[in-house]
């Protein structure tokens, strides 16, 4: 996707006058490093000293060890997938191409790369995902479990290998901040990890190559941070691993400066980025997961180096992992909101380990579980390895816990209900995304979730991509791809671009009763349509096990669509205004019926593809088809569109 002028501009218009002014410096400098890059300065003497405390690695469960070593096994054999892609040729990977699409970025200074243009370059998420290095972390923990050298060697000679064909400031991988960021940060642990092993000296510290990598990296993330409207999860990324660097790596005359000024950005940024409540402000839930695995791994280091650290970082991420005890369901999911592309922060773990039982077993190891978390049993390898570094938080009696779970989040406008036989529904009526862009935001004001037993009964579709396929980034981020009420065939919220919204709906929480032993009720409204307002009101009854939708709209006569997405496991039978739904839970059956209003006519919609309807993304790159009930009529005349979910037993 090529950016045209007029995105450009709309872009410009979001930004205020210091964020202009810094973007301005930002190509000076790219303009006389072209022409003469910064030297990398003499390093003597240099040693690696932030080491694993002992018995830290003999406290890894077994049963995640073994699921490491057999993850790195399959690595060995050059495979692993990345964003859908089952990749082959691992052994000894090409770094700059696109195996989805089969083009290569091309080669040049690096800020000339069209990185945005999948035509000229490929997808470029394919290609930078290897690159943050994080499989090579896994070949390194699976060294530090077993000792045997061949996982070292490989990660060693794929470190060889990337930085022979990334020289500093030259191609696709110096673009982009949060690369550099995450990659410096695995780089820290895969020298960690390989400490008993003999060459682990001379592939770091004593290599002049290598040296010379670390420093740049950091010297570009001190010189172009994101700034203004996108200093989001991007500035969290950049700053968690330029500190963790400058603690580990602090070998340069530099270090102590970048290490100051990555833990004041670091500082600020959480705050910024973190809803008082501690849900993230992007609320896009995986980018909560992604912030608070770069603050848990950047506390890492600051406590392995004895750097002091403001107590409003270890406040912020304790917020943060109570939230998310809070919003999981009984499958420790927590909910589908905003945009997902995968991204972690640290991995230590083989594919397919609970990344939020991970992260809940992290927190109780850090800061100690409340009497209302769900139960998360910590059988991963990150958490052991982190909280050896990590100094248990001592609240002394100063920091203020909720004493029984939060369902409903104010500030950020999420609100959960919950009902007996694991009946979990996520209600939104907050903000329609963080800072003036709202990059990672869908248009999905006052959108429902609903979720039996952890299974999506109506479900969010997700985000499935980013670059390069518009008319799906349309798709997957608009108000007819959620479960909430369009008019006129528009969205709630104007988009400027596939990270860009230009006019944000704004949604406001009315009522919230999510501690009713009876009926749970939440109501709410926004203001995306100009002279027409959308109200939704949201009950939850127990002894029916029904959830109940109403949905009014006030002002002229408008056309309307209505949208229930049923999760890929949910089969439907439609007929006229009632769907039977089933599904299968364990090896038992399932069903529940969904009573539609009647002044609307329905139909079911699956796998279309122009325009797209019918699809539910799980992850990253991939898709599936599932079931879409559409509701299509008018505004206007007397009642409202009432619709029930009823569980059976």
């Amino acid at each position: 996707m090529t950016m045209s002028a007029g995105w450009y501009l709309r872009r410009l218009s979001r930004m205020g006058p210091r964020e202009v002014g810094g973007r301005a410096g930002d190509a000076v400098r790219r303009r006389r490093w072209r022409a003469q890059p910064p030297p990398c300065p003499a390093v003597v003497g240099a040693r690696f000293t932030a080491v694993l405390p002992a018995g830290a690695l003999a406290a890894v469960p077994p049963e995640a060890a073994k699921r490491l070593v057999a993850g790195a096994d399959r690595l060995m054999d050059g495979h692993a997938g990345f964003f859908g892609v089952d990749r082959d040729d691992l052994v000894d990977p090409d770094w700059w191409r696109d195996p989805r699409t089969g083009r290569r970025a091309p080669a040049g200074y690096a800020f000339d790369v069209p990185y945005r243009d999948e035509d000229a370059v490929g997808d470029v998420k394919q290609i930078w995902e290897p690159s943050r290095h994080q499989y090579l972390t896994v070949l390194a923990a699976a060294y530090a479990l077993t000792g045997n050298e061949r996982y070292a060697e490989r990660a060693a000679a794929h470190l060889r290998s990337w930085w022979a064909a990334n020289p500093p400031l030259h191609g696709v991988h110096w673009t982009s901040g949060i690369e550099l960021g995450i990659r410096l940060l695995s780089w820290v642990w895969v020298r960690r990890l390989l400490d008993g092993w003999p060459g682990a000296a001379g592939l770091f510290e004593g290599n002049p190559v290598a040296l010379e990598q670390i420093w740049h990296h950091q010297r570009w993330l001190a010189a172009f941070p994101s700034r203004g409207s996108s200093a989001n999860n991007h500035v969290i990324a950049e700053a968690a691993g330029q500190f963790a660097a400058a603690c580990a790596f602090g070998w340069f005359p530099a270090s102590a400066r970048w290490r100051s000024g990555a833990l004041r950005s670091l500082e600020r940024h959480l705050r910024a980025n973190t809803f008082p409540s501690g849900l993230n402000r992007e609320l896009a839930t995986e980018y909560h997961g992604l912030v608070l695995e770069l603050g848990l791994a950047a506390l890492a280091e600051a406590d392995a180096a004895d750097v002091p650290v403001p107590e409003s970082v270890r406040l912020v991420l304790l917020r943060m992992t109570d939230a998310l005890a809070a919003v999981v369901d009984n499958r420790l999911r927590p909910p589908r909101q905003g945009d997902a592309d995968d991204g972690f922060g640290l991995v230590l773990d083989a594919p397919g380990t609970d990344r939020w039982a991970s992260l809940l077993a992290t927190g109780d190891a850090v800061f100690g579980r409340l009497p209302w978390w769900p139960e998360a049993t910590g059988d991963d390898v990150r958490t052991p390895l982190l909280a050896a570094l990590v100094e248990p938080y001592a609240t002394n009696g100063t920091v203020t816990r909720p004493a029984r779970r939060p369902g409903h989040f104010a500030d950020a406008g999420m609100t959960i209900l919950r009902g007996p036989g694991e009946i979990w529904c996520r209600c939104d009526g907050g903000p329609h995304g963080f800072l003036s862009i709202a990059a990672h935001a869908h248009a999905d004001a006052l959108s429902v979730e609903v979720r039996h037993d952890g299974v999506d009964v109506l479900a969010d579709p997700g985000t499935f991509c980013y670059h390069g396929q518009p008319e799906w980034r349309s798709y997957f981020r608009s108000t007819l791809g959620h479960n909430t009420l369009e008019l006129d065939g528009a969205d709630q919220s104007v988009s400027g671009g596939p990270f860009l919204w230009t006019r944000h709906a704004r949604g406001r929480v009315l009522a919230a009763d999510t501690f009713n032993g009876s009926v749970a009720r939440w109501s709410a409204e926004h203001d995306g349509y100009g002279d027409s307002v959308h109200r939704r009101r949201v009950e939850l009854t127990a002894a029916s096990r029904e959830v109940r939708v109403v949905d009014e709209v006030r002002g002229p006569r408008r056309a309307v669509r209505l949208a229930f997405h049923l999760g890929p496991a949910i089969t439907a039978d439609l007929a006229g205004h009632r769907a039977l739904l089933t599904w299968t839970r364990d090896g038992e059956g399932r069903s529940a019926v969904l009573d539609l209003p009647g002044r609307l006519s329905w139909r079911a919609h699956r796998g279309e593809t122009d325009p797209p309807l019918g699809w539910y993304s799980s992850g990253f790159g991939r898709k599936e088809p599932s079931t879409t009930l559409v509701g299509t009529g008018f505004t206007g005349g007397a009642g409202e569109f009432t619709t029930t979910l009823g569980f059976r037993d």
